[in-house]
């Protein structure tokens, strides 16, 4: 696999461990008091959601993206039944913190419901923003990627726009790994149009928001979870920022809310699109799963 390949990864992982500290802080004068600006992995902040979590660790979201990468690299690939085996036993013991959707979902699961079957409600970005391992795995066979990002994301959320939300990300990723810049391959994607009204909607204003301040921006969208917000705001962040990797999830960050799933995405686009000299050395080194998650992307056949 190419540099890029690995850098979407790399990067997905560390804009999740970035957004660590300040992750669901809303009030951005809050962030800003705290923290000042966070440039480099912190320990959560007091009152947080992740009051188990150390610096260089990351939120649930990542945990859970990396738990999909050792399945993958386990098993040569995804295979839902298996994954949700997995995914199951990992969560029963999980101490971080668990969310609607996972609490939904391992109910579910526990009451025997089959895992193509057992997805949450949910519309969290979350759940689409875990797809980088599988971008990875499959970018030479993108019907069976959508396929299978769409089958992992609809394992823990089920709600409306998931799909469409999903099938973005891949389309838009692997533009940009073909050699589309993201300002190219969102237009693309746009002008094409995206098989959700109100998603669609709000991609297309994303295109005229690179001038605009990046915090008004994300308050207009929403900083809240939900793809209709959150991932304009994420495409607005790689539309401002598409030549500047650190920059996007800096101020992915600062701009508060949820930015662990904003991250996760910006990461990854960006990563595909800038490569291994993009992403901050000292993120890498920092970030506790780093050596990791290498071993785990070199099994990739």
């Amino acid at each position: 696999m190419t540099d890029n390949t690995r850098a979407m990864v790399l990067a997905s992982f560390a804009a999740d461990a970035l957004s660590l500290s300040a992750h669901w802080i809303y009030d951005t004068n809050q962030i800003d008091a705290t923290f000042g600006i966070i440039d480099h992995m912190l320990p959560p902040g007091e009152g947080s959601y992740h009051p188990t979590k150390s610096t260089g660790e990351f939120t649930h979201y990542g945990d859970q993206t990396l738990l999909l990468l050792k399945h993958l690299a386990s098993n040569n690939g995804f295979a839902l039944a298996t994954f949700a085996k997995e995914w199951q036993e990992f969560n029963t013991t999980y101490t971080g913190y668990v969310d609607h959707s996972t609490k939904s979902t391992l109910a579910a699961l526990n009451a025997g419901t089959s895992p193509d079957a057992g997805g949450s409600s949910s519309t969290d970005l979350g759940g689409p923003a875990r797809i980088a391992p599988l971008i990875y795995w499959y970018a030479n066979n993108p019907d069976l990627l959508i396929k299978a990002a769409q089958a992992q994301t609809r394992f823990t959320h089920a709600g409306p726009g998931v799909d469409v939300a999903t099938e973005f990300i891949v389309k838009l990723a692997l533009l940009v790994l073909e050699g589309r810049s993201p300002s190219e391959a969102v237009h693309q994607l746009v002008d094409e149009g995206v098989r959700d009204i109100d998603l669609d909607i709000r991609l297309r204003r994303c295109l005229d928001s690179t001038f605009i301040n990046t915090r008004d921006v994300i308050a207009e969208f929403g900083q809240m979870c939900k793809v209709s917000s959150a991932l304009p705001g994420a495409v607005h962040l790689i539309l401002t920022y598409q030549g500047d990797l650190r920059e996007a999830l800096i101020q992915n960050v600062m701009a508060g809310g949820d930015s662990a799933a904003r991250g996760l995405v910006i990461g990854m686009i960006l990563g595909a699109h800038q490569g291994m000299d993009g992403i901050d050395e000292s993120w890498l080194k920092d970030m506790q799963a780093t050596s990791e998650i290498n071993t785990y992307l070199d099994k990739r056949i």
